[in-house]
């Protein structure tokens, strides 16, 4: 059942560097099948919020040059649902953005902003706990966040220290104490062991209100930036105003710039089987396994004395790949890539390699 009042905002502007060779600047990892579904992440994404809001509140913030590729894999949507950056200037101008717009569409609004590139594999479980977050948002004055129950000490995500003294009705709502990047190995297994810490999806629930609100405690510039331009928003004049506003834009995300400040943070506690997608080892354990715990996506594959392996074929060449194990095999048209996986984190300094030698035609 959808909501009138409520919408969802689609950050869609990301580069997806670390999906090197398959995600390129030109057509970054949102926009690609990943998993062989026939729906690309982004479209995926739009899908799952359907159950949620009815498709004129779903809007989409992204680079200005990946417009015709959103209008092409969502052609559901209207111009003045495609909110463009003309550059990068990370989440929190995104976000302002898309708070202005729909503010002046409709005051009473609830938002939640998502981002378009992750993985959730039990979407009713997902849909529930939304519509949960979303209830709380609209009867307090909060920010409201989706903390992920871990399942190993993983360094690749930020965590979320919670509370059980939230003075909420709801077991599964918690008041946050604190939020912490990317922590290291021995620091996530202390994590996972005190049991109060859940990984941070990058998904947020509030109101209009109480967004606006935060934005005018803690980043107050940005606010009035964004609040100028009121009665430019769903006129011509847009595009131009936007233009003026992020050439003076901080660059700094929602967490830094409001989540790790505001004293009125609360999460949800969820299993929706998620991920963020950050890495081709992420993604290996998320697709079906071989006897050999070899994960591969393509036609014409062919393993011998494999395992534990991440294969993943863009192109129609036969591939036959023997004796590797614990590797990942990326093929496009124009790139093959074999590396280890525990050594994946080196696939941007192979872009930048390849830059440097080759200038843009690799990226």
């Amino acid at each position: 059942m959808t909501d009138n009042h409520t919408y969802c905002v689609i950050m869609a502007g990301g580069i997806g560097s670390r999906f090197w060779p398959m995600s390129r600047t030109a057509r970054p990892k949102q926009f690609l099948d990943f998993l062989g579904l026939g729906r690309t992440l982004i479209q995926q994404t739009f899908d799952r919020f359907l159950a949620i809001c009815p498709p004129e509140n779903i809007l989409v913030v992204t680079n200005a040059a990946y417009a015709p590729i959103v209008k092409e894999q969502l052609p559901q949507l209207k111009d003045d649902q495609v909110l463009l950056e003309p550059g990068r200037r990370n989440t929190a101008p995104c976000i302002a953005y898309a708070n202005h717009v729909i503010a002046k569409r409709d005051p009473e609004a609830r938002i939640i902003v998502a981002p378009s590139d992750h993985l959730v594999m039990k979407e009713a479980d997902f849909h529930d706990t939304v519509r949960l977050a979303v209830q709380h948002a609209a009867s307090h004055d909060c920010l409201v966040t989706l903390g992920i129950m871990p399942s190993r000490p993983d360094t690749g995500y930020g965590y979320i220290q919670f509370t059980d003294d939230a003075g909420t009705r709801h077991p599964r709502v918690k008041r946050v104490r604190t939020f912490t990047e990317k922590p290291d190995h021995e620091t996530a297994l202390r994590f996972i062991g005190s049991g109060d810490f859940l990984w941070n999806s990058g998904i947020f629930i509030w109101t209009v209100k109480s967004i606006r609100k935060a934005f005018r405690q803690h980043l107050p510039d940005m606010e009035r930036a964004f609040e100028a331009g009121h009665d430019a928003y769903g006129t011509p004049r847009e595009r131009a105003f936007i233009q003026k506003v992020y050439a003076d834009c901080a660059n700094i995300s929602i967490d830094y710039g409001i989540m790790e400040k505001a004293d009125n943070v609360f999460v949800v506690t969820s299993d929706f089987g998620w991920s963020d997608l950050g890495t081709w080892g992420s993604l290996h354990t998320h697709l079906p396994l071989d006897e050999a715990g070899n994960a591969v996506v393509g036609q014409d594959v062919r393993l011998y004395d494999c395992a534990r392996s991440m294969v993943h074929v863009q192109d129609q060449r036969l591939v036959v790949l023997q004796g590797l194990e614990d590797h990942i095999v990326v093929s496009t048209k124009d790139v093959l890539l074999v590396v280890r996986k525990h050594d994946e984190q080196k696939i941007k300094q192979f872009v930048n390699d390849a830059t440097a030698e080759w200038g843009d035609r690799y990226v």
